[in-house]
C-alpha cells in the first residue's frame, strides 16, 4: 500500500480570468474546485494510474468534509484525523497572465490529533510506501518528518520525501529511498542554484552523501535527472506542450515515478519516463492530469527515448 501524508489539506479554488484587472470587477471564465495539498495530489495521480493509496492528514469543518468526499470519490482510502475546531483551508489559484496563489494558513492541530495521526502511521508494514510531501503548519513541530521516520525506522518502509530546505535535509540521516528536489530547492539548500547538468549531479551526489538513496531532480522545461543509489545518472527531456498550470506538476512526477517502480519492479528508466510524463501532462492541463493525458505523453516520451537509443 502507498500512504501519502498531507498535514494541511486544502480545497483548491482554481479560477481562470482573461487579462485580470486589479481594482475592477473581473468575470471568471472558467473555474475548478479540487482537493489539494501535495500528498493528496500524489494520491490523486496515483489513482489515475491505477495505484491504490491511503491519504493521511488532518481535516476540519465543512471544507474538511468536502476534501474527504473528493478524495473518496477518486478511489482513494481517506484516513484523515478530524479536528475538533477550525476549518480546512481554501486556497485560491488565479490563472491570468501568469499564475498567482493565495494560500491560507489552515486550522490549529492539537497534540491529541497528532497522536491520532501516529496511530494511523503505526499501521504501515514492511514493503509499504510512505510519501511525505509539502510544508509543515506552524502548529506542528518543525521536525515532524524526522519524528515520523524515527517512529517507523524499525520497519522496512519505502520512504519518499518531497520537501524543501531543512525539512528535506533533516530527513536524510534516515536514508529515504527517494527525494525530489527541484532546481530552486537545490539552490536554497546549497546557496546557489545549479546552472549545468554537472552542477546538478554534484549537488545530488552531496545529498546522497548525506543519506538519500536516489535523487530525482525536476528541472521544469529541461525535464528531469535521476541519480541512482549506484551512481548511475539518467536524464529525461521535458514533455513538449503549452504550460497552463504548474500547480501539482511536481507532485504528479512523484506519483508517476512511484507508480513506475511498483509497476515495473524497480525499473528506474521506465519510472523516470512515467514521472516526467505525469508531470508534463499536469503542466499542460487545467488541473491534475488524467490517465489518458499521462498515457499520451508517455507514448511520446517512449517513442523519442527509443529513437535516441537506436
Amino acid at each position: 500500500m502507498v500512504y501519502t501524508v498531507t498535514f494541511n489539506p486544502a480545497l483548491d479554488y482554481v479560477i481562470f480570468v482573461n487579462d485580470m484587472k486589479f481594482r475592477e470587477v473581473n468575470r471568471i471564465e472558467k473555474e475548478l474546485v479540487q482537493a489539494g495539498g501535495k500528498g493528496i495530489n500524489v494520491s490523486m495521480v496515483l489513482s489515475e494510474l491505477g495505484v491504490k493509496s491511503r491519504a493521511i492528514g488532518f481535516v476540519a469543518g465543512f471544507t474538511g468534509a468536502a476534501i474527504e468526499e473528493s478524495v473518496i470519490e477518486h478511489g482513494i482510502d481517506a484516513d484523515f484525523v478530524h479536528l475538533e475546531s477550525g476549518l480546512s483551508r481554501i486556497n485560491i489559484k488565479l490563472k491570468s497572465n501568469g499564475e498567482t496563489e493565495l494560500n491560507a494558513n489552515g486550522p490549529k492541530i492539537s497534540d491529541r490529533a497528532l497522536t491520532e495521526l501516529f496511530k494511523r502511521l503505526g499501521e504501515l508494514v514492511d514493503g509499504d510506501v510512505l510519501v511525505l510531501a509539502g510544508s509543515v503548519p506552524d502548529s506542528l513541530p518543525q521536525d515532524i518528518y524526522q519524528q515520523i521516520l524515527e517512529y517507523l525506522s524499525a520497519k522496512k518502509i519505502v520512504t519518499v520525501v518531497d520537501a524543501s530546505k531543512d525539512l528535506l535535509t533533516n530527513t536524510l540521516k534516515y536514508k529515504p529511498y527517494l527525494i525530489k528536489p527541484n532546481l530552486n530547492e537545490l539552490g536554497e539548500i546549497f546557496g546557489e542554484k545549479p546552472n549545468s547538468k554537472e552542477e546538478i549531479i554534484t549537488y545530488a551526489s552531496q545529498l546522497q552523501e548525506m543519506g538519500a538513496q536516489n535523487v530525482l531532480v525536476s528541472m521544469a522545461g529541461d525535464g528531469a535527472l535521476l541519480l541512482e543509489s549506484n551512481g548511475e545518472v539518467r536524464c529525461c527531456a521535458a514533455c513538449e506542450g503549452k504550460v497552463i498550470n504548474s500547480v501539482g506538476a511536481g507532485d504528479a512526477m512523484v506519483a508517476g515515478f512511484v507508480s513506475g517502480i511498483l509497476d515495473k519492479d524497480v525499473d528506474f528508466e521506465y519510472a523516470l519516463l512515467l514521472g516526467t510524463a505525469a508531470g508534463g501532462a499536469t503542466a499542460f492541463s487545467d488541473g491534475l492530469a488524467t490517465k489518458n493525458e499521462i498515457i499520451e505523453q508517455m507514448k511520446i516520451l517512449l517513442k523519442r527515448h527509443h529513437a535516441e537509443n537506436l
